[in-house]
């Protein structure tokens, strides 16, 4: 009974020995857990706020270049109203200049004419009279080449005037559109 004895005292001791030591590991595994599991929670918080932040960041760069797009898209709208109208005006005031031009031609004309026949009714023979009216007609003929002459100058400069707001507005579609259009590629 002795070693019986002995035996369980041993067996008692050991356990109250190791019993402490499996505490002792098993608290330190569990806290090497837990200190592994909040460590990887720290890292998992960190990563989503960087990705959200960086989302964050992202959506407001999209945002600013879609705003920045629609007011371009809006100056280039109005740019082109703009020149529309500057050519408009442009044009009615050629326009109107021909008007007076074309009246002012009439009236020398008509003055002429005038001036012929009142002319004729002096005239003493039948020569006299076909004299003033050849001189009328040459006269006639050469005004109206000469003026002929002015107002396609005058058109052509006018059309050319008339024009020039809508062609630089083309020209800077085909700048801004061929510059979008090179981006689009090069992307």
């Amino acid at each position: 009974m002795m070693a019986s004895k002995k035996s369980t005292e041993t067996a008692t001791e050991t356990k109250t020995e190791i019993v402490p030591e499996i505490a002792t590991a098993a608290v330190v595994a569990t806290k090497q857990g837990f200190d592994h599991t909040v460590a990887a929670l720290k890292d998992s918080m960190t990563g989503a706020v960087a990705g959200f932040e960086q989302t964050q960041t992202e959506i407001k760069s999209t945002m600013d270049k879609a705003f920045k797009t629609a007011e371009d898209f809006f100056a280039f709208g109005q740019a082109n109203v703009e020149a529309v109208v500057k050519s408009s005006q442009i044009w009615t005031a050629g326009v109107q200049d021909f008007g007076k031009s074309f009246a002012g031609i009439a009236q020398a004309q008509m003055d002429q004419t005038v001036a012929t026949f009142k002319a004729m009714a002096g005239v003493k023979s039948l020569k006299d009279a076909m004299e003033l009216q050849t001189t009328l007609a040459r006269s006639s003929v050469e005004a109206a080449m000469t003026e002929t002459g002015k107002i396609t100058d005058a058109s052509m400069k006018l059309a050319e005037q008339a024009i020039a707001p809508i062609a630089a507005r083309v020209t800077s579609a085909v700048e801004k559109f061929g510059a979008v259009e090179k981006f689009g590629r090069a992307a």
